[in-house]
């Protein structure tokens, strides 16, 4: 049974979507996602130091219990045309929290002022920059949610094509994986997810890819080869619309012969980790044991 937190959080989030509205310009959007955002303050005791990521903007987050050696490199959600290090400040201190690690989150290029590769482009830099700064690449996990989640499986192919050496794990909230929206939940999720609707989901990749191919295995990894990408941890909602991206991601990723830790969450929505609650609280310690386990002993060699 849903906790009453997050009873009343459904109820709020039904009225107060953040997705585009008939009329609204990019920029409205964009305000509207930080302005709601803000309501949800960091901790006191969190660090946060603004870096520059070969000229690409960026945050480091850290708790008080970080360990500096461990680092997690977070891709902020947002369909790829909104959010930034700002909107998803208060989950990266959770997730620096609970995994013991530092949290890098960049604020990547976003559409359509800039298309794909931009953010895919960003998203290699940073995990070089990261390696080019001593971390090795087993002190690394690599994580996102929603379209973060799609950018971060887009970087882990684009490493693997490219013979850099993969992270040692990663970390994919509510992923979008299909940006053509084929699942079955989008239908049958429909009623359910107060946060995202179908039609912003199938709209919305327009202003990222244009006029390139929605089943790219690139940019919707439900179709790639997943071979040889390192151990995943995928969270989702059973009340979301993008149910089916993971549930067919972590198919693909088994028959590849990657280790997955998959759980879908009872009467959760979209990225449910970003709210205050106790069915939020219980992803997030589940996310700072696996990153542990993954990159916390390697660390201390």
């Amino acid at each position: 049974m849903a906790s009453p937190e997050s009873s009343a959080i459904r109820k709020f989030l039904k009225g107060n979507m953040t997705a585009q509205k008939p009329g609204q310009t990019i920029e409205e959007v964009r305000q509207a996602f930080e302005e709601f955002s803000s309501m949800i303050p960091v901790a006191p005791d969190i660090k946060v130091e603004k870096v520059s990521v070969e000229g690409i903007p960026a945050e480091w987050v850290s708790a008080p219990n970080a360990d500096s050696d461990m680092v997690l490199l977070y891709l902020h959600g947002g369909a790829y045309i909104m959010g930034s290090c700002s909107t998803h400040r208060d989950l990266a201190a959770k997730l620096s929290c609970a995994s013991v690690a530092k949290v890098l989150v960049i604020d990547y290029r976003l559409a359509p002022e800039h298309p794909y590769p931009a953010a895919l482009e960003d998203a290699v830099t940073a995990y070089r920059w990261l390696v080019s700064s001593g971390h090795s690449p087993e002190q690394i996990a690599v994580g996102g949610d929603s379209a973060g989640g799609g950018l971060t499986l887009s970087l882990l192919l684009s490493l693997r094509e490219a013979g850099d050496a993969l992270p040692s794990a990663a970390v994919l909230l509510s992923p979008w994986t299909d940006l053509e929206g084929t699942g079955d939940s989008m239908e049958t999720r429909a009623d359910a997810d107060p946060r995202i609707r179908p039609m912003e989901a199938r709209n919305t990749p327009a202003l990222y890819l244009g006029d390139l191919d929605r089943r790219d295995p690139v940019v919707s990894p439900i179709y790639a080869d997943l071979t040889g990408l390192p151990p995943m941890l995928v969270h989702v909602g059973d009340d979301e619309i993008l149910l089916d991206d993971s549930v067919r991601l972590v198919e693909r990723a088994r028959e590849a012969g990657v280790e997955v830790s998959f759980k879908i969450y009872d009467e959760m929505w979209h990225v449910f980790h970003q709210f205050d609650m106790p069915e939020a609280a219980e992803a997030i310690a589940e996310i700072g044991g696996f990153v542990q386990k993954r990159i916390g002993a390697r660390a201390k060699r």
